[in-house]
């Protein structure tokens, strides 16, 4: 869904660490994560399955992976629709 995304923190050796992020773009896309052979896959994906853009890390740099779907945000406190029944 557009505005996912996934924030990737890997060890960079000597300097530190470095954050990366993933985000889906455009309407109908979505962002997935795959491990396989010791490498993280993160991917922003098509509603047919086709990764438009790929990032991949050696999953023993991977320090940190934050998913930030979109669909989880809840209203703030008096926004949206009022869903009790009077």
């Amino acid at each position: 869904m557009k505005g996912d995304r996934v924030e990737i923190v890997i060890d960079a050796g000597g300097e530190g660490s470095r954050t990366y992020e993933v985000t889906a773009t455009r309407a109908g896309r979505r962002v997935e994560i795959a491990t396989r052979r010791g490498v993280v896959e993160v991917s922003e994906v098509t509603r047919t399955g086709t990764a438009v853009r790929t990032a991949r890390f050696m999953s023993s740099r991977v320090l940190a992976l934050v998913e930030y779907p979109i669909a989880d945000e809840s209203p703030a406190d008096g926004e949206g629709p009022d869903l009790t029944r009077g």
